[in-house]
């Protein structure tokens, strides 16, 4: 199993390492619920190493970012960054990711950690007019500063003027003393903050200093469980949980990124937009239960009847609201908001209603 370069830091704060995507990481610390909160009411840090990072570049790059991408990338400026997916030649999705524009002949791409290989591999057998493809993954560390009082611990250690970098775009500069640091405002928790992508050399100093400018203010590190439950307050899907190579765009309600612009030829455009056309039979839903319980990945949701609709694809009891939510396809027409649905959970049918995410309204 790999190491991140935050290892022994992690081992240091108490963590509980699990296997995960190849890595040893940190699941949890003092606990999934505390540091959720933690994250929702102060700030935390997740040490996110394990991602996948591959340059594009050259000549060729835009032509193949957006040939591989169901968003538009002719919409990016320099310095913007687009959440996108891979589609494949099935309908389904090869993995979700974001795209960063330097250029139109420099793009990063940053993939799911459990999807690195195959990705890099996929984009290498779509890449038939010889733009430079480059895994930096193993090069390349990453933290995720996340909370309403994010902002002000990264302020403290770099002079770049954070407030100039606005939601879904990034700046490259100082920090901690590190150059070429990539300071990238996206999120995957909801609560507002910064990513930051350093060199491997200058990953402990930018941990040691942002806890140490972060010890007033009461920094905690936070593990992949709060990640998790923090995603699915917002109703953010998880690559093999909610999407996967059998599951659509359109079907997952990510048609906002699947762009049908004219010139954006992506791959399997046509089958996409005969779905969007003619509809789709099963849909990917929010809801919350509305009994005690906690509905689980793989859990059947019923009708009212108890006939099986669907399946649930991540659930857990939301920290903020101290009630079970979660996300699951069902046949579409049960898909309307305020739908009454029931999850199986164990020998329990389980009332629930279909909303509409985010689960947890918070104010960023």
């Amino acid at each position: 199993m790999k190491q991140t370069q935050f290892y022994e830091y992690h081992l240091s704060h108490g963590a509980k390492m699990v296997p995960f995507a190849g890595f040893q990481m940190p699941v949890e610390y003092a606990g999934v619920s505390q540091e959720h909160i933690n994250v929702r009411e102060n700030v935390g840090i997740f040490d996110v190493s394990h991602m996948g990072e591959i340059w594009i570049m050259g000549p060729e790059a835009f032509e193949l970012v957006q040939r591989i991408t169901s968003n538009d990338v002719a919409l990016m400026e320099p310095g913007k960054i687009q959440y996108n997916c891979f589609p494949n030649h099935q309908g389904g999705i090869v993995d979700d990711l974001l795209v960063y524009k330097y250029d139109d002949e420099k793009y990063l791409l940053v993939v799911n950690a459990s999807n690195l290989e195959k990705d890099h591999n996929w984009i290498l057998e779509q890449n038939t007019r010889g733009a430079m493809v480059e895994n930096a993954s193993d090069h390349i560390s990453q933290l995720a500063i996340q909370g309403p009082n994010a902002t002000a611990l990264v302020q403290k250690i770099t002079q770049v003027d954070l407030s100039k970098i606005p939601y879904y775009h990034f700046k490259t500069g100082e920090v901690a003393g590190a150059t070429d640091v990539i300071i990238s405002n996206t999120g995957y928790t909801g609560a507002g903050g910064f990513e930051l992508y350093m060199y491997n050399g200058d990953a402990a100093r930018i941990w040691e200093k942002l806890f140490e400018a972060g010890k007033e203010m009461d920094v905690r590190p936070a593990g992949l469980a709060a990640r998790d439950t923090l995603r699915l307050e917002m109703g953010f899907c998880l690559y093999g949980n909610d999407i996967n190579d059998s599951t659509s765009p359109i079907e997952a309600g990510l048609g906002w990124i699947t762009k049908f612009n004219k010139g954006n030829n992506f791959i399997n455009r046509a089958g996409l937009e005969k779905q969007k056309a003619n509809g789709v039979s099963k849909r990917l839903v929010g809801f919350e239960l509305t009994e005690r319980g906690i509905p689980r990945q793989h859990y059947p949701i019923l009708d009212m009847e108890g006939n099986t609709i669907g399946e649930v694809t991540s659930g857990t009891m939301s920290p903020m609201l101290k009630k079970g939510i979660g996300m699951g396809y069902v046949e579409s027409a049960h898909a309307k908001i305020g739908s009454e649905i029931q999850i199986g959970i164990r020998n329990k049918q389980v009332a629930a209603r279909v909303i509409r995410p985010p689960f947890y309204k918070a104010e960023v």
